[in-house]
């Protein structure tokens, strides 16, 4: 089993499609490789694909926060707000345990951008982050004070998508 020597945080935004994928894809690798990865996706309490396809795998678990869904920033409610700040300190609580290598934070970008956690609220989080622990934190308009506090920052750019032909989220594709 691999163990990590150093750990990162990485920042994955941007409009494009593919930052959930990204992380994903970073899960599925080091688990590859015998890592343990904790994610706690942030606003997502649908079933995706992703769910089903990592259910069966030993090395990756998976949480959501956000059953009650809103879709505008005019929409939020506090228990929004509750749902967040428990997915918070849930990650926090799973990334000091011990188990996991790499912690995800799904969506929190967007998170924050709805005013469901504050900035920080997620610097605090990333301070206590054990020094071997990989952190990514995902969604758009990452704030910038996550950018700058960063290792690795990378930014999804649409160029162009079938969405604006009108073409909704297929299953097994977007979800």
């Amino acid at each position: 089993m691999t163990k990590l020597s150093a750990g990162y945080i990485h920042v994955y935004t941007g409009d494009g499609k593919g930052k959930t994928c990204a992380a994903l894809g970073l899960a599925l690798r080091a688990s590859g490789h015998g890592m343990q990865t904790y994610i706690g996706q942030f606003m997502k309490g649908t079933h995706y694909g992703e769910l089903e396809a990592l259910k069966g795998n030993p090395y990756i678990t998976i949480e959501q926060y956000g059953g009650v869904r809103c879709i505008r920033k005019e929409e939020v409610t506090r228990e929004h707000i509750d749902q967040a700040l428990a997915g918070l300190e849930r990650a926090r609580e799973e990334m000091l345990s011990g188990r996991y290598d790499i912690v995800v934070l799904d969506e929190v970008n967007v998170a924050i951008w709805f005013g469901l956690l504050t900035v920080e609220e997620v610097l605090e989080f990333l301070e206590q982050r054990p020094v071997n622990l990989e952190l990514i934190l995902t969604g758009r308009r990452a704030p910038v004070e996550l950018i700058i506090r960063a290792d690795l920052v990378t930014e999804m750019i649409e160029v162009k998508h079938y969405y604006q032909q009108g073409l909704s989220a297929r299953n097994g594709i977007e979800q």
